[in-house]
C-alpha cells in the first residue's frame, strides 16, 4: 500500500457537521434558522472574503427574501446556510471564479465549506426543472434534494458528483505530464479524464492515458482524492507505471505531452515558492491535486 500525501488537500477537511439527521426534519431546520444562524456570503458563485481574508459569514437577515436556503451543516450548535438566488448568477452555474487568489488565501477547511456551498448552489441553479417531465422543482431536505412539483411525477433529484481520474504516470524515474491549449503558457500537469459508465477507476486511468498520450500503463493504484467544485467533481488521484515511453498525442485533447525527470519536476514545484518560472515547465498551483500528486511522487522517490 502506498502512503498517502502529507500535504493538506484544498477543498477537503470541512469543519462543519453535515448533520444528515437534520436535513429531513423540517422542525429542526426551522429551529436552526434563528438569530444564531450563519449565512455564507457568495457573489454569484464566488467566495466573498472578510477583511481578515477568511470567508464572510452573516446572519440570515442578509438573505434575499426570494432565495432558497441550503443547510450546509452545524458549527457547534449554530446552523450554517447558503442561499440559492432566484435568478441564476451572471455567467451561468458553470462560471469559474473571477479571482483564483481566493484559492491561495483560504485554508483547506474554509475552502471545503466554500466548495460545498458552490457545488450545491450551482446544482440547484441547473435543476430548477425536472429532467423526467419538465415541471418545476422545489428544494427539499435542506437543499440536499429537489422534488418535482408535478403530482403525477414527483421525481426526487439529488446533487451529483462526477468522478474524474487524475494520474501521475511513471516510466523509469520520469513522470508523464501534458498541457492543454487553455493552460497558462509553459504549464504542464498530470493527465486527467472523466470516469465513463461501466468502467472501474483503474480502467478509466488506463483508457485516458492511452487515448490522450498513446501510453499503455499497469499497476494502477489510488493515492488521494479531492472535491473540485467546478462545478462538482471528485478528483481521484492515482499512480500508474508505463510499459514504454513512446508517446502518441491526441491533439484534440492535448497540445503537448512529455516525460520529465525528478529534478525537473522538483525544480518546477520549488519555483512556485520562489514566484518564478521553473527551468523546465510551470507546475500546477498548490491548491490543485496535480501539485499534490507531483510532490507525493518526489517523496516516494526520495524514500526509495
Amino acid at each position: 500500500m502506498l502512503p498517502p500525501p502529507l500535504l493538506p488537500i484544498a477543498f477537503s477537511g470541512a469543519h462543519l457537521d453535515r448533520a444528515d439527521h437534520v436535513r429531513g426534519d423540517p422542525e429542526a431546520l426551522a429551529a436552526l434558522q434563528g438569530p444564531n444562524a450563519r449565512l455564507l456570503r457568495l457573489d454569484g458563485l464566488d467566495a466573498v472574503l472578510a477583511g481578515s481574508g477568511a470567508l464572510l459569514w452573516d446572519g440570515l437577515d442578509h438573505a434575499a427574501p426570494d432565495s432558497e436556503l441550503i443547510f450546509l451543516g452545524l458549527d457547534g450548535e449554530a446552523g450554517c446556510f447558503a442561499e440559492v438566488p432566484a435568478v441564476t448568477p451572471p455567467g451561468g452555474p458553470h462560471a469559474t471564479p473571477v479571482n483564483w487568489l481566493t484559492m491561495a488565501v483560504l485554508p483547506p477547511y474554509e475552502l471545503a465549506a466554500y466548495g460545498t456551498a458552490r457545488s450545491l448552489v450551482s446544482w440547484h441553479c441547473r435543476h430548477r426543472f425536472c429532467s423526467t417531465c419538465g415541471s418545476g422543482t422545489v428544494l427539499a431536505k435542506g437543499g440536499w434534494q429537489r422534488t418535482c412539483t408535478n403530482p403525477d411525477c414527483g421525481t426526487e433529484h439529488f446533487p451529483r458528483v462526477d468522478p474524474v481520474t487524475i494520474m501521475l504516470v511513471e516510466h523509469e524515474g520520469r513522470a508523464l505530464l501534458g498541457r492543454q491549449p487553455r493552460f497558462p503558457e509553459g504549464r504542464y500537469s498530470t493527465l486527467a479524464g472523466f470516469v465513463e459508465p461501466g468502467e472501474t477507476v483503474e480502467e478509466a486511468v488506463a483508457r485516458e492515458i492511452f487515448e490522450e498520450a498513446g501510453v499503455r500503463v499497469r499497476d494502477v493504484r489510488y493515492v488521494a482524492s479531492q472535491p473540485w467544485p467546478f462545478p462538482s467533481s471528485l478528483m481521484i488521484g492515482c499512480y500508474a507505471v508505463a510499459e514504454s515511453d513512446g508517446i502518441t498525442i491526441d491533439t484534440t485533447e492535448l497540445e503537448d505531452a512529455r516525460w520529465f525527470t525528478r529534478a525537473e519536476v522538483a525544480d518546477a514545484l520549488e519555483a512556485i515558492g520562489r514566484n518564478e518560472n521553473g527551468k523546465a515547465f510551470g507546475a500546477p498551483p498548490a491548491h490543485a491535486i496535480a501539485h499534490v500528486l507531483m510532490r507525493w511522487w518526489l517523496d516516494q522517490q526520495a524514500r526509495d
